[in-house]
């Protein structure tokens, strides 16, 4: 039996990049999957193929991950098409990096609602289903970053590592109605995002990694098969880095 036979995952931001090796990893370990991004468009329907090309069911929802009322309303329509929603992967992010010094109001607020904010919508909206099955699977997607900061991402690292903080009051709350939260803590991931970044800037990175390279999407989606099985039933409020050791 494969290892999420059965089981429904709820995955925001999953169109492409990390949140799209995550909803892939999940329906190959026999997931049917719900997915949202921004807009449903050519690259999100392609990504909808690929996920039933390994006979599950999987539906593509478009949803502005920030908002309170439209989060309420694609969690209802998933419920209504999945009929149960076993796991939720909070996956949505975006970055707008820059020094303090220059940052807006604008570039501060956007990160906060897009990447925390996100976690407080879905994780509120999908509460009443798990408390019914008396089950659940939580996974927040941090960062490194949320852990130790970084500079130039003070509005990032400040969102990554409130959703840590959100991640274990939850364990706490929900743990005897046998539901569990938890994050991951991506390092350095190699997605469309960083190979922005120049062959030298990826070899200086690397050298500070103990196993000498950068990790894979599907790094991170392994990491989260655990976390979404019954292999870590007795695993709740936890930060699984996922970084080649470079935060320890």
């Amino acid at each position: 039996m494969k290892l999420l036979e059965g089981k429904t995952a709820l995955i925001t931001g999953a169109a492409r990049g990390i949140g799209k090796a995550i909803a892939i990893e999940f329906a190959k370990a026999g997931a049917n999957i719900a997915f949202t991004d921004l807009r449903i468009d050519e690259n999100a329907t392609a990504t909808e193929k690929e996920i039933e090309a390994f006979g599950v069911k999987a539906k593509g929802y478009a949803s502005d991950a920030s908002k309170f009322e439209e989060t309420q309303q694609v969690v209802e329509a998933i419920k209504n098409d999945f009929g149960q929603i076993d796991i939720l992967v909070n996956n949505a992010g975006i970055t707008m990096d820059t020094l303090l010094m220059r940052m807006t109001e604008q570039q501060w607020d956007a990160v906060i609602n897009v990447n925390l904010k996100s976690v407080f919508n879905f994780t509120k909206a999908v509460q009443p289903i798990m408390l019914k099955q008396r089950a659940g699977s939580i996974i927040n997607m941090s960062s490194v970053v949320g852990v130790s900061g970084n500079a130039g991402q003070a509005n990032y690292s400040a969102s990554k590592a409130g959703m840590i903080g959100f991640t274990k009051s939850v364990a706490k709350e929900l743990g005897s109605r046998g539901i569990r939260s938890n994050a991951i803590a991506p390092g350095f991931i190699i997605t469309e995002m960083t190979n922005k970044l120049s062959d030298e800037v990826k070899q200086e990175w690397a050298k500070t990694i103990p196993l000498k390279r950068g990790g894979t999407p599907e790094d991170v989606a392994n990491a989260c098969i655990f976390l979404a099985s019954d292999l870590s039933q007795y695993v709740t409020g936890q930060v699984l880095h996922v970084c080649g050791g470079m935060n320890m």
